[in-house]
Formats: C-alpha cells, sequence, structure tokens
C-alpha cells in the first residue's frame, strides 16, 4: 500500500453496477430476516408498516439522490451534512452511518453462518467476512460483478417462493386485513422493516466511484428503491397470506417455511441457498458503503489519516476496508443477528434524518426532505427501547468525541458553504 494519501477514487461504474450494488444491500437477506420480528410488532398490520416503511425510505431516497448529484464524492450523508449543516452534523451522520452499518454486516454475516452451518454460524460468519474484505480490497468493479450474480440468484428464488405460495398453496388473502390496528406496533414494525429498505445508501457513499453521478445516482436510487418496493410488496402478501401473522411472527425462517407450508417442502434447501447468497451480496455492498464513508471521515480527520489512503494499484481504500472488516468480525463473533437489527435501523434512520435535513437546506422540493426528516426521528424513537437505548448512547459517545477533538478542526471536504445556513 502507497504511504501517502494517493488518487481520488476511480469512476468505474455505471448505472446499472450502481442499481445492482443497491439491490445486493436492499434485496438481500433483508427481506429473509425482517418479515417475522416485524409481524410480532404490527401483527396482521404488517402492510400498512411495511408501506409506511417504504414510503419514508422513498423521501429518504429522493434526498439523497439530490444531495449525491451535487456532491459526487464517498461518504454519503456525512459529506452532506458537513457541506449543508456544518461538520458537527455531517460527523453525527457518518458516525451514525458506520455504527448503525456494522451492526447491518454483523447481522448479514450471521445470517450466512446461520443458513450455512447453524452449528458454527459465528465462525462461518468471520470467514465470510474475512472473504468478502479481501474481495473488495481488490477492487469495486469486481465486487458489483459478483452482487450482479447474486441479486440475480435471489431474485430467481423469490420468485419461486411467491409463485409456490400463491400459485400453488392454500394462501388466504383474507389474513391480509387486519381486525385492529396498533399504531405505536405499526410504527415500530415500520422501523425494523427499514432495516431492509437502506440500501440505497451504498449508491450515495460510491458516488465518488460512479461515471456521470450527476445522472446517475438519481436513476440507480430510483431504480432500485422502485424494485425493492415491488418484490418486498409481493413477497410479504405471499407470506403473510400463507402463515397469517402469529405464525409468521413465531417463524425463525418465514420463507422457508411458507414453502413448506404450501405444500413444497423440497423448495426449503433452495429457499437456503438464496438466503445465504442474498445475505453475502448484502455484506459486500455493506462493508463497501462502511469503508467509503470512513475513508471520507479519514480524509477529514474525523477518524486517524492514516484511513485516507486509497491503493494505487486496485483503487481502492484499502485501509479502511480491512479496518471496518476487523470490526464487523469482531462483532459478528459476539453478536445476536436479532438484537443487532433495531440498533442498526436506529443508527441509519438517524444518518437519513441528517440526509433530509442538509436536502431542505437546497432550498427546491422542500416537501419531500420535510417528511422524510420526522418520518425518521418517528420511526427511529418508536423502536424497540432497548435499541433506542444503545443506538442513542453510542451516537452521544460519537458527538462528544466530535467535541473533545475540537480544538484540531479537521478541514471541510470542499465545496460551496450552505444556502442560507
Amino acid at each position: 500500500m502507497s504511504s501517502d494519501p494517493g488518487p481520488a477514487l476511480p469512476r468505474r461504474l455505471g448505472t446499472v453496477d450502481a442499481v445492482t450494488l443497491g439491490l445486493g444491500s436492499m434485496v438481500g437477506a433483508g427481506i429473509f430476516v425482517v418479515l417475522a420480528p416485524a409481524a410480532a410488532a404490527a401483527g396482521p398490520a404488517l402492510l400498512i408498516a411495511l408501506a409506511l416503511a417504504g414510503a419514508v425510505a422513498v423521501c429518504n431516497g429522493l434526498s439523497s439522490a439530490w444531495l449525491a448529484a451535487r456532491y459526487p464524492r464517498s461518504g454519503g450523508a456525512y459529506v452532506y451534512g458537513t457541506e449543508r449543516l456544518g461538520p458537527f452534523w455531517g460527523h453525527t451522520a457518518g458516525w451514525s452511518f458506520i455504527v448503525g452499518k456494522t451492526a447491518s454486516c454483523a447481522a448479514m454475516a450471521l445470517t450466512v453462518g446461520l443458513y450455512v452451518w447453524p452449528q458454527h454460524s459465528r465462525a462461518v460468519a468471520v470467514a465470510a467476512v474475512l472473504a468478502l474484505t479481501a474481495l473488495g480490497c481488490a477492487g469495486v468493479q469486481r465486487s458489483a460483478t459478483l452482487t450482479r450474480w447474486i441479486v440475480a440468484l435471489v431474485l430467481a428464488v423469490l420468485t419461486g417462493v411467491v409463485v409456490a405460495v400463491l400459485g400453488f398453496g392454500d394462501a388466504d388473502l383474507a389474513r391480509l386485513t387486519p381486525d385492529s390496528v396498533s399504531a405505536y406496533g405499526v410504527l415500530q414494525a415500520a422501523g425494523l422493516m427499514f432495516f431492509a429498505f437502506a440500501g440505497y445508501a451504498r449508491i450515495a457513499t460510491l458516488s465518488e466511484e460512479v461515471r456521470d453521478p450527476a445522472r446517475t445516482i438519481p436513476r440507480a436510487v430510483t431504480w432500485s428503491l422502485a424494485i425493492a418496493l415491488v418484490i418486498y410488496g409481493v413477497v410479504a402478501v405471499a407470506v403473510l397470506a400463507q402463515l397469517g401473522s402469529e405464525t409468521l411472527a413465531a417463524a425463525s425462517a418465514p420463507l422457508a417455511e411458507a414453502v413448506s407450508a404450501a405444500g413444497f417442502p423440497q423448495l426449503r434447501p433452495v429457499v437456503t441457498v438464496g438466503a445465504a447468497a442474498g445475505a453475502l451480496g448484502a455484506l459486500l455492498a455493506l462493508l463497501l458503503g462502511v469503508s467509503r464513508t470512513t475513508l471520507a471521515m479519514a480524509r477529514d480527520r474525523h477518524l486517524p489519516p492514516a484511513l485516507a489512503v486509497v491503493d494505487r494499484r486496485h483503487g481502492t481504500p484499502q485501509r479502511a476496508q480491512i479496518v471496518v472488516g476487523a470490526a464487523v468480525a469482531l462483532l459478528a463473533a459476539v453478536a445476536d443477528v436479532r438484537a443487532v437489527i433495531g440498533f442498526s435501523s436506529f443508527g441509519v434512520l438517524l444518518y437519513y434524518a441528517i440526509a433530509n435535513a442538509s436536502a431542505w437546506t437546497l432550498g427546491t422540493r422542500r416537501l419531500v426532505p420535510a417528511v422524510g426528516l420526522a418520518g425518521c426521528l418517528v420511526l427511529a424513537f418508536t423502536l424497540p427501547g432497548t435499541s433506542v437505548l444503545i443506538g442513542a448512547s453510542v451516537v452521544v459517545v460519537g458527538m462528544a468525541a466530535y467535541w473533545a477533538g475540537s480544538s484540531r478542526r479537521p478541514r471541510l471536504t470542499g465545496g460551496s458553504p450552505p444556502d442560507g445556513v
């Protein structure tokens, strides 16, 4: 590795690559793991929670796309918050993203382990993290190519689940209509479901590596989010109609149990392969996104400057990737897969709240970021109490770290000062 920061990251990704990386994060393990805890919170009103999470995701996606087109550099809302709101809010966004998505990475790695070799799930999870970290260090284009194949496999498996359940099972569409609705339960379920919708953040954090970002980023965010919304809706309808909310809430592998209940137990291994592949794709895209935000924060000296080095041979932030991979591997060795979902959602919702606030300062199309900001804050603070407490504590630690280093003010990422701020 070079000892100096080196060149900017090369722009190698087109629209298809960016959409694929976004889908690899969203239509990955998320749909395989979040339906059960969301059903436990919302009951038969699961589809209402899904629609609410999707609406907030749309606002977040549009705000992120507008900002990424204007600031096409690695870092996502860390860059946007710094440019539009000031270094403190940029730092808070970056810190929230890194800790939240580190937890997401651990959840995805553990999902791989639980499906591939349940008796040694943690060892498999750690091995998966190390292997994908090495792949990411070899170049983002190779990562995008692998993710494309994984997304194709996952989409094929999800299609098979829907066809088996709705086409040949005894799904009862009456189960989609709740007898009563708990507003708090729906909001909590929506916050948990958001865990599976946050993949388009990866597109924004990779914007320094995207060709023609002013056009590519908005298109990629729009397409990846629209595809994910359709897929999630169809799959949720199929699984809820087949199992019912009570059975779904108790399911450890909802999609596998749905195909078994539909009379196709022979499809369980296929669903297992799809879940493991989806988790790998999500983990790969997440590792790329977290390492790019780490790179951006290191460039501004919010993190050790040594992490800002870009390897000249592969055009990747190898030091940041290695540090992130090591942290994820450590967390995967001790964490519980369901316990980290709420914590991850809290961090990512706060990250998007800052992104929406940043988009609001652009001065145009203010309704979307205003709705997105309010939605993020409501969903974040209606998550399970433990998730809110731990998440808020970690965010406060990050804020304190910023103020403790305020005597060594970092340079800004560059660009014009915020309008009207």
